[in-house]
């Protein structure tokens, strides 16, 4: 499965974006699928994860209520929603997807990331 991140860019603190992860070669329907994230000069970060169907979801609690993780598995894509975010949110963001229901660790597959900005 190779999966590719976007929807990144420069936004404003108390900005919105709205990520995706698509995927190829394979699909994500029986995988958990998980955002990550590291920002300059600290350790990747896991963030949120989803569970295959969907009913369940984990968050860090740095993003706990300012974001939200959903899938569309008939598109074959995975999202992570970011609202209201600071600058200390700047960082590159990664997909992965993976057999273990877990916002840290477990995962097989990693995308490319996509860069998010927040100015102040």
């Amino acid at each position: 499965v190779q999966l590719q991140a976007s929807g990144g860019g420069l936004v404003q603190a108390g900005g919105s974006l709205r990520l995706s992860c698509a995927a190829s070669g394979g699909t994500i329907s029986s995988y958990v699928m998980g955002w990550f994230r590291q920002g300059p000069g600290k350790e990747r970060e896991g963030i949120a994860a989803i569970s295959w169907s969907g009913g369940r979801t984990l968050y860090a609690d740095s993003v706990k209520g300012r974001s939200t993780i959903f899938r569309d598995n008939a598109k074959n894509t995975a999202y992570l929603q970011l609202n209201n975010l600071e600058p200390e949110d700047t960082a590159e963001y990664y997909c992965a997807a993976g057999r273990t229901f877990s916002a840290t660790s477990g995962y097989t597959y990693w995308g490319q990331g996509t860069q998010v900005t927040v100015s102040s």
